[in-house]
């Protein structure tokens, strides 16, 4: 077989990759690690596009949830991923939850007996110098290859804990209780400002410290996380007023309902150019998902709130796809590779088949001389590789699922008339883009 494309990683972005590429008539090489004598540490099988961790794709409800569109406009573009998903679909109310055993068994069947994908167990530990190759390693790339990643990128650290602050929709602010500051007025009004009492702090402080954490895996627990990126939960062990001189100081920030500093303050700061998403600063943190909403509710102004991205810690691989990847998921250095998947800083598994998915159909079209647009940003697959390779006006590039908070604003004062609205916008985008695709 004559090699056209070489993927490395046979997970879900890289199974995806694979079969846009084979379905367009172009031969591919998928190498894959697993069943070649090496084993990550989450794995359990050989099987390609293992779920290693929930058995659940979310939301399948394309009317009112941003990964529900995802899983839609998939499944319009002839996914395999999301094809063996509703095939081995298990009940779960809304959700599409699948047979993991029975998913990635189907997934390898279909990928091994596909005429124009070849399978060869084996490690691959530098990138080609030359070639069309997507790489699709997801967040436990093996180190060899991490460090060939690096050196060529020009990034010096790629494996590390992520430390990954809680991220809330600005709509479900409470903005007659919050207000709009920079710390001694300097740099306008950059901030959203949640005030506490001392009454309120305390109880918030307390409710940090007897709050679920999760545990270390084996295999994490001799990768520290950095001191700068401390959970706050361990920043509140260190004592009762280390949050009010770190993260939660109000110094410099005049309440105007009293014109007087506040005993503590939660600040949030813009995250994405469309203003629709705020994050907690410095609230990186180990609590458990359910805990983290019970608790940061509990701070004033965000009694409602609703949260694009729960904060979390763990060890993760990424690379910092904004400033390396052009808007096709070429590396800017060396325009013969591609990124899919998790490693391009996209969370879930869905988002990463949906990279994956764009980076086959990316590189069909370039083996057959044409060149494919990217998908408009008001559909999902368009927000979401928006924030792959356009994101960078966030301060600090983070793993994120698909939400609609990096989509395009519509205007709708209720809530539900605003899914709806993205999510028809978002159909008919994808109808007039597959026509000229």
């Amino acid at each position: 077989m004559t090699h056209r494309v070489h993927i490395i990683g046979g997970g879900l972005a890289g199974s995806e990759a694979a079969w846009q590429l084979a379905e367009a008539g172009v031969k591919v090489r998928l190498s894959e690690m697993r069943g070649s004598g090496e084993m990550t540490p989450a794995h359990h099988t050989d099987s390609l596009a293992e779920l290693v961790c929930s058995n659940s794709f979310r939301s399948d409800d394309a009317d009112n949830n941003a990964v529900g569109l995802l899983h839609a406009e998939m499944r319009a573009l002839g996914s395999l991923i999301m094809a063996e998903a509703d095939a081995h679909r298990v009940p779960a109310g809304s959700a599409l939850a699948v047979d993991r055993d029975g998913f990635s068994a189907a997934v390898t069947s279909r990928i091994l007996t596909h005429p124009n994908i070849e399978v060869v167990r084996e490690r691959v530990d530098a990138l080609p110098s030359s070639g069309p190759t997507i790489v699709a390693t997801g967040p436990l790339t093996a180190m060899s290859l991490a460090s060939s990643i690096g050196a060529v990128t020009g990034a010096d650290a790629l494996a590390f804990f992520d430390a990954i602050a809680p991220i809330v929709y600005r709509d479900s602010i409470d903005m007659d209780v919050a207000w709009m500051a920079a710390r001694w007025d300097k740099g306008g009004k950059d901030y959203i400002n949640c005030p506490m009492t001392k009454e309120q702090y305390l109880a918030f402080h307390q409710a940090l410290l007897d709050g679920e954490k999760t545990e270390f895996r084996e295999w994490e627990k001799d990768t520290p996380y950095f001191e700068g990126c401390m959970p706050v939960e361990v920043m509140a062990e260190r004592g009762v007023d280390t949050l009010r001189y770190g993260p939660m100081k109000p110094v410099g920030l005049d309440d105007p309902k009293t014109g007087r500093w506040p005993y503590a303050v939660v600040q949030l700061r813009q995250d994405n150019a469309l203003v629709t998403l705020f994050n907690m600063v410095g609230f990186q943190t180990k609590l458990k998902h359910a805990e983290q909403v019970r608790i940061f509710r509990m701070v004033p102004g965000l009694e409602q709130a609703e949260f694009a991205r729960l904060g979390g810690l763990h060890r993760n691989t990424f690379i910092n796809s904004p400033q390396l990847l052009d808007g096709t998921l070429s590396l800017r250095r060396a325009s013969h590779i591609r990124f899919a998947g998790q490693i391009t800083g996209c969370e879930g598994y869905v988002e990463s088949a949906a990279i994956g998915l764009l980076a086959g159909r990316f590189a069909a079209a370039e083996r057959a001389g044409a060149q494919l647009t990217p998908p408009p940003p008001t559909t999902a697959l368009g927000a979401l590789l928006g924030h792959i390779t356009g994101g960078a006006e966030a301060v600090s590039y983070q793993p994120m699922n698909v939400n609609f908070g990096l989509f395009p604003p519509v205007t709708a004062k209720k809530k539900a008339d605003r899914k709806l609205l993205y999510t028809s916008r978002a159909r008919a985008a994808l109808q007039e883009w597959k026509a000229l695709a």
